[in-house]
């Protein structure tokens, strides 16, 4: 079995920052992509970052999120500053992984953290 657990959410200041952290363990020979979707009350479930070899960001973060990954420890971080209202959202964290050589890359979801700036 593969888990993945976000970590380091809750309120803050509009203007503040937060560090989200996210570890896949489990039965795992490869993760590929590592990333963060968020869904806010009312909207669909959409990407914020996606690391690979590269990165790439929504629009809405660009500037203001940084995503990083530790592969040593299968780990993903999200660093989050100048948080606005509009970030309000449960943050969803996002693996592909692959749990055996030559076997099918397989996408593996958090239960999501909670993540509220206050104006």
């Amino acid at each position: 079995q593969v888990q993945v657990v976000e970590s380091g959410g809750g309120l803050v200041q509009s203007g503040g920052s937060l560090r989200l952290s996210c570890a896949a363990s489990g039965s795992i020979y490869r993760i590929f992509a590592m990333g963060w979707y968020r869904q806010a009350p009312g909207k669909q479930r959409e990407s914020v970052a996606i690391i690979t070899s590269i990165t790439n960001y929504a629009d809405s973060v660009q500037g203001r999120f940084t995503i990083s990954r530790d592969n040593a420890k299968n780990t993903v971080y999200l660093q989050m500053n100048s948080l606005k209202p509009e970030d309000t959202a449960v943050y969803y964290c996002y693996c592909t992984i692959q749990k055996v050589p030559n076997s099918a890359i397989l996408p593996y979801w958090g239960q999501g953290i909670q993540v509220t700036v206050s104006s």
